[in-house]
């Protein structure tokens, strides 16, 4: 069971990317302009009950797709102390319910009043399904509070092997970071 949560969470990194759903929130009052350098979060400034802690391959793959989007907007990745803002990735996963009812409605142009369990042919289905968050905040170093957060939402798929799983976080994270910094989508 252990082994196929994994592989789940592997393939958290959303079935689809027309399937994301990506939201952001900023502070307004907050200089964008200022961040150009920044830092992970080190470990013991995550939750460790985070989705992520839990599964290092897919943090490793989340961080390299944030740098790599992150350099192609020109923030530089710095191991001193000469950094702007914080970055934190973290995620979680729920167990989620689709009910489905087919059959019954209209039978030759009149109304079928046996629709649905109780007669008329109708059938409810079940299913459950895992939804996955991925949560992307940047803390500004300086007032050492939030200063953006990006969130993507979708269906949680297995995929096939760890590039299609790096492609997918890839695609994922840029759907995420489209937006940053703010303003910048209408530039």
């Amino acid at each position: 069971m252990k082994l196929i949560s994994i592989l789940i969470f592997l393939g958290f990194i959303i079935a689809g990317c027309s399937s994301v759903k990506v939201t952001s929130d900023y502070d307004p009052e907050y200089d964008f302009t200022k961040m150009t350098n920044y830092r992970w979060a080190y470990s013991d400034e995550l939750n460790p009950n985070d989705e992520l802690k839990k599964y290092p391959l897919v943090a490793q793959r989340v961080k390299m797709a944030v740098d790599n989007e992150l350099k192609s907007k020109g923030y530089n990745l710095v191991e001193g102390d000469d950094f702007d803002f914080v970055v934190i990735a973290h995620a979680g996963s729920k167990e989620k319910m689709q009910v489905n009812q087919t059959g019954g409605g209209y039978y030759r142009g009149w109304y079928d009043p046996w629709w649905g369990p109780y007669g008329g042919g109708g059938t409810t289905t079940v299913s459950y399904y895992e939804e996955a968050t991925l949560v992307l905040d940047f803390i500004s170093w300086e007032n050492k509070e939030l200063a953006w957060r990006g969130m993507g939402t979708g269906t949680v798929k297995e995929q096939s092997s760890p590039e299609a799983a790096q492609e997918r976080i890839d695609d994922v994270v840029a759907k995420i970071l489209a937006d940053f910094p703010p303003g910048s989508a209408q530039e």
